[in-house]
């Protein structure tokens, strides 16, 4: 396979997209693209350990500056691809010039979802999702004495475990009537809504944000639709993300909740791919298309992805996974459970001391499972999730029985 192999998007997708080329055998030539100036690193810490002071900067990066050079990879930042054109095997760039490809990975990640009430663009309202984001929070957290958090999903839970590790007080407030509600359901939902609160977090569900309210330009609180106001120093919005799927939309590929593939992550055209957040790519396992919008996709995805570039016959079928850490807890979840989709959740240990495994079935067959500071059993749930057996509940329930009994 000669001919040149672009990547748009220089994240972890893309990093990783193109390490795998090289490690396949492609010996053309690769060029990787990216609007940020920063070269490509991994998200998770921006609302963990970096953005809590833990981590260094340099241990967010994928690869040292020097690999890019050493393995041939033209990796060019602070650049806006602002078309393609399948036809003519182009992208076309901010500058008006255009770079030809023999073939196309569009790992073009995701955005936040902004808020649209009045005041959301007021200095001192944050979204967390690029390194520059994290870096504004951290000296947020160290001169504020209180903020709001706008939704209850990872990145809201986990910018208030580190506020309140920084000694910030801190207000969620969340439109459901729990935490992860959509995510996790209302039998494990709890856990989490319990973990903030005895950590001091003041948590308000089921309520409507009307405004951020402000003076000379600068946030100074957040006024609900009930006339409330909760006054903060600062204001971060973690409402959900939204695919970056404009550039494949405006060149004619199907959209539709991101990018969509097939198993080999390829899209309409043969010679154009997605991967990551922006490629809502059909899982076999799953027998169904899914859009995953964690680390681990992100990771592993796009190494699939190049090998389909190459000619070589994959299909991406990893169980997915993630997790989180805030305060004392330390979770993985494996498994895929669209909302209401499952009909009981079985406990295994001690919720109560927040050390236990959940397990969503439907029809007696595991379809997710969660570890909570319990270590060591996530690739056995995996094992579980991906054989599909119906298993017997009472036995699921009861430490005493080896996980991989039910594999």
């Amino acid at each position: 396979m000669s001919g040149t192999h672009v990547i748009v998007g220089a994240s972890l997708a893309g990093a990783k997209a193109a390490e795998t080329l090289r490690e396949e055998g492609f010996g053309g030539p690769i060029v990787l693209i990216g609007d940020e100036e920063e070269r490509p690193y991994e998200r998770p810490s921006l609302s963990k350990d970096y953005l809590m002071g833990k981590a260094e900067r340099e241990t967010i990066y994928v690869h040292p500056q020097a690999w890019y050079a050493e393995h041939d990879v033209d990796l060019r930042l602070g650049t806006l691809v602002t078309g393609l054109d399948p036809t003519a095997h182009e992208v076309a760039l901010a500058d008006g010039s255009r770079i030809g490809y023999s073939k196309l990975l569009l790992a073009t990640g995701s955005a936040p979802r902004r808020l649209p009430v009045p005041g959301a663009d007021a200095e001192g309202v944050r979204y967390l999702r690029r390194v520059a984001d994290s870096d504004r929070i951290r000296a947020t957290l160290q001169t504020a004495t209180r903020i709001a958090v706008i939704g209850a999903g990872w990145i809201g839970l986990e910018t208030a475990a580190a506020a309140r590790s920084a000694g910030v007080e801190v207000t969620v407030l969340e439109t459901a009537e729990l935490p992860l509600l959509r995510v996790l359901g209302r039998e494990v939902a709890g856990a989490f809504a319990a973990l903030h609160r005895e950590h001091g977090v003041d948590l308000r569900f089921g309520v409507q944000v009307a405004e951020i309210t402000g003076s000379g330009g600068q946030a100074d609180g957040v006024r609900l639709a009930d006339g409330s106001h909760i006054p903060a120093d600062a204001v971060v919005v973690g409402v959900g993300i939204t695919p970056n799927s404009q550039l494949a939309e405006a060149a004619g590929l199907e959209v539709g909740n991101g990018i969509v593939v097939d198993a080999g992550l390829r899209s309409g055209d043969p010679d154009i791919y997605a991967a990551g957040d922006v490629a809502n790519a059909y899982h076999p396992m799953l027998g169904r298309h899914v859009r995953v919008e964690h680390w681990a996709n992100a990771l592993n995805q796009p190494q699939a992805a190049a090998r389909s570039m190459l000619g070589q016959d994959v299909a991406y079928d990893l169980v997915p996974y993630f997790y989180t850490d805030q305060y004392d807890l330390g979770m993985e979840y494996a498994g895929y459970v669209e909302p209401g989709g499952y009909d009981r959740v079985v406990f295994r240990g001690d919720v109560a001391a927040r050390e236990f495994v959940a397990f969503w079935l439907r029809d007696g067959q595991v379809l997710a499972g969660m570890n909570v500071n319990i270590w060591d059993v996530n690739e056995a749930i995996q094992a579980i999730v991906r054989g599909g057996r119906t298993v017997d509940a009472g036995r699921l329930a009861d430490p005493g029985v080896a996980l991989d009994e039910f594999a």
